[in-house]
């Protein structure tokens, strides 16, 4: 979502100082606000270190027992989040890579740090007074071959730490500064790796940058670490991890390519109307483990750590409907450390054509010590291997099948490395589940597919995407709610509903049409008067009578890396920082802390988790979203919403669906064929859904196959409420597109929406070509009066959700209500 005009600069040029001392942040603490809960904190500085990956490591790390010299202005100006409304907390003190490095007890070069530090503090960032237009870097500081070569006379070991930003409404970009190295950090490489026998690089970035230049170091860069942006205790885990104290143990969540030109949706990325998901089900390792697994630098699923494991599968039980695995994992090195278990899945070619492995499963053992070992259980269920048949290839069109033939099982520590341990062999076709078709594309293109050479390699091929051929009209008259027959004012309550006394359809047949309408936006604007002060917006008792009837203001706040309000609140690791643990219980762990705070500072619905699919690498909001992966994200997403729920206010997932740019992120169409929308990307929603249950979700702002997100009615009411049993609250991202419904011509805007069942229009105003308004349209109550508009039973129905989440979250509301 985008800023309120009142705030809408981005400008981080007051952020606070970095912290030298844990003492300094005690008393920060004290001076802020006591609220913060430095468990909170703490975990937060677990999450972040296990989310660094160890990419490369000749026996340079950890740092211990060496004198070390710190180059890099982010060591000082550390990139701790991306921008936008994912990133831009309140945030009480931010730790850098110097005061972690020197709070390990690190021997670090005084004098090249004073250095650092005196130009920084003269050299202050700038930021533009535009929303969107951050600086994707900070200029480095002038250093000469020189100064290097002296800083190598005083240390042993350098570290280069390299930032990179992105954000909200702004993509990466394939320029130097952004997507690659600045000419001034290659120079400050050449020199630093001239000068010292050890190089450390540090990537402090959270989105994937180029990293094709470490090809022209070979072994003069001993250890690369990518640090995901961790938050407000981020560089402080980094530093832990350099110096031993913690040991690294994130894998990756992307694929790491040669060059940029190698990503499958490259061609198709970034443009401005429209963007043809060519690549179709075959995104990121997906393609790469296929197609071209030679255009790899760091496989999907890696990361090294500072011992070594073997890992070994003691036991399995297979029957006709899952595979149950036992894998032993054993510390065989002389340091403590964690592992990840990955299972991987092949498939048959068959007449749809599949990728050849993709992740099933994964486990994260807890800390081994030398020596220890840990046995984790993987269950690989049979019909989650399946295929989406959108064009009747196999004769089953609309349907998931198993096509015959052979499906391997593989195990190991990254999609590369892991060796097959058994295989389902399906003997005939099965039909797993006949489905309808949804959300199909209605503009023809081509996408990718498989095909075989004659030596049975594996050849890109290229196929007409199947197109709609469902009425929708059709299908949405046939599941028009009944309403329930209008009976006035009763002087029943929320709470009575609460207690028992009353059934919720009562309650609902005593609202007016106003008061329906208003229980299907919210407030109007962003920091609404009937909320913690600084939130997003404010849904449920939005006016007096529904106040006076129990209907208690819902407040929401924002967002993936923390509590953006007035008031100090925590930044957290971003989102590919949390999903590079892969630890789903710490995630659970620090997102129920996180709900805790919540509690404290007045939100009932936070916006979060991000959980787009990392379909190209210069999406300027992957740093919120998880991976690559379907699997991977819709774990993660479901620990955090989870976490969050056990504390009783509410997650809620976004952007619901394939929001994969932020170019012209309002107007464009998402062309992707109905089999990778249901493989790829509502595959993690899905899980999150059944998994977690998030009672709020967040459409996305972009077109789906030319339908907006907040009025597709297959989405969310097929797909999300029918097929998956989804009985939450459906909310707009903030403001929307005027449209009418061209089924139901009755119908336009908020009535359109409701009929979708995206059932609240957040914060509640109307966006024009001025910008956001603060006030409400009318265009549901006038189509309710209209001939063909929307029914009351409709609206009844959107009141139920609503009304829905307003009795989960009573609890905490009275309780806060009753302790004001």
């Amino acid at each position: 979502m985008p800023l309120d005009p009142a705030i809408e600069s981005g400008d981080r040029s007051h952020t606070l100082a970095p912290v030298e001392s844990v003492a300094q942040i005690s008393t920060l603490l004290l001076d802020t606000d006591p609220t913060l809960d430095p468990g909170l904190a703490r975990t937060a500085r677990q999450a972040a270190a296990e989310g660094v990956v160890l990419l490369r490591n000749d026996g340079t790390l950890p740092l211990e027992g060496r004198r070390v010299a710190v180059f890099g202005r982010v060591q000082i100006d550390w990139f701790a989040v991306g921008y936008g409304s994912g990133g831009d907390v309140k945030v009480p003190y931010i730790w850098n890579l110097l005061a972690g490095l020197r709070d390990t007890g690190i021997q670090v070069d005084g004098e090249l740090a004073d250095r650092y530090a005196s130009w920084t503090a003269t050299h202050r960032p700038t930021f533009a007074a535009t929303w969107g237009q951050w600086p994707h870097h900070f200029p480095e500081m002038p250093i000469s071959a020189g100064d290097v070569a002296a800083a190598a006379l005083r240390a042993d070991t350098a570290v280069v730490a390299i930032g990179r930003a992105a954000g909200e409404a702004r993509e990466s970009v394939l320029e130097p500064g952004s997507y690659y190295l600045t000419a001034d950090e290659r120079a400050l490489l050449d020199a630093v790796t001239d000068a010292f026998a050890h190089t450390v690089v540090v990537l402090d970035a959270g989105n994937v940058m180029d990293l094709s230049w470490l090809a022209d170091y070979e072994r003069r860069i001993g250890a690369v670490l990518y640090a995901w942006q961790g938050g407000m205790e981020g560089a402080r885990a980094v530093a832990s991890v350099l110096a031993g104290e913690l040991a690294p143990s994130g894998k990756l969540t992307d694929t790491i390519a040669r060059s940029y030109a190698d990503y499958p949706s490259a061609p198709n990325f970034g443009h401005l109307d429209a963007n043809e998901y060519v690549e179709d089900v075959f995104v990121g390792y997906r393609y790469f483990e296929t197609f071209a697994p030679e255009r790899v630098l760091f496989p999907f699923g890696y990361g090294l750590g500072y011992t070594t494991f073997a890992v070994t599968v003691v036991d399995q039980e297979k029957d006709a409907a899952s595979l149950r695995l036992t894998v032993e994992v054993t510390n065989t090195g002389s340091r403590a450390g964690k592992e990840v278990v990955q299972v991987y899945a092949g498939a048959p070619d068959g007449a749809l054509g599949k990728p050849a492995r993709s992740l099933v499963a994964f486990a994260k053992t807890a800390l081994l010590q030398p020596g220890e070992r840990e046995r984790v259980e993987l269950t690989v269920r049979r019909d989650d291997l399946a295929s989406y048949d959108d064009g009747g290839a196999t004769g089953h069109r609309s349907c998931w099948v198993l096509e015959p033939g052979e499906y391997p099982v593989f195990v190991g520590t990254d999609v590369r490395s892991a060796a097959q341990v058994a295989a389902f062999h399906v003997t005939d076709l099965h039909v797993i589940q006949r489905l309808t078709e949804v959300a199909a594309p209605v503009v023809p293109f081509e996408r990718l597919t498989l095909a075989r050479g004659a030596d049975g390699s594996a050849v890109i091929a290229h196929e007409p995407v199947p197109t709609a051929t469902a009425s929708r009209r059709d299908r949405i008259t046939a599941g028009l709610p009944q309403e329930i027959p209008p009976t006035g004012d009763r002087g029943l309550t929320l709470g009575m509903v609460a207690d028992g006394a009353a059934s919720l359809d009562e309650f609902i047949a005593q609202l007016s049409d106003d008061e329906l309408a208003l229980l299907a936006r919210g407030d109007v604007t962003m920091h609404s008067p009937l909320g913690a002060p600084g939130n997003a917006g404010v849904l449920g008792g939005v006016s007096e009578s529904l106040r006076a009837k129990g209907v208690a203001p819902i407040t929401t706040t924002d967002g993936p890396s923390g509590l953006r309000l007035s008031a100090y609140a925590s930044l957290l690791p971003s989102g590919t920082a949390l999903a590079s643990t892969w630890n789903t219980d710490l995630v659970r762990e620090l997102a129920a802390l996180h709900g805790e705070e919540m509690l404290r500072k007045g939100s009932d619905v936070l916006l979060s988790p991000g959980m787009n699919i990392h379909r190209d690498p210069l999406c300027g909001r992957n740093f919120e979203y998880f991976s690559e992966d379907p699997v991977v994200t819709g774990s993660i997403a479901a620990a955090v919403v989870s976490g969050v729920q056990s504390a009783g206010v509410s997650a809620c997932p976004k952007h619901f669906a394939a929001n994969n740019q932020e170019t012209n992120r309002t107007r464009n169409d998402s062309r992707v064929s109905e089999r990778a929308l249901r493989e790829i990307y509502l595959r993690g929603f899905e899980i999150c859904i059944r998994e977690a249950k998030p009672k709020t979700l967040m459409t996305s702002y972009n077109q789906i196959n030319g339908v907006w997100a907040h009025y597709h009615h297959d989405l969310v009411t097929r797909v999300l409420r029918e097929e998956w049993g989804y009985e939450g609250v459906v909310i707009t991202d903030w403001w929307m597109e005027d449209a009418v419904d061209p089924d139901f011509p009755a119908l336009e805007d908020n009535a359109y929406r409701v009929r979708a069942q995206v059932d609240v229009l957040m914060p509640g105003g109307v966006k024009t070509e001025a910008g956001p308004q603060d006030y409400a349209d009318d265009t549901i109550l006038e189509s309710l009066a209209r001939e063909g508009g929307l029914t009351r039973g409709e609206l009844q129905r959107t009141a139920r959700n609503v009304l829905g989440l307003a009795l989960a979250l009573k609890p905490v509301i009275d309780a806060r209500t009753l302790e004001a």
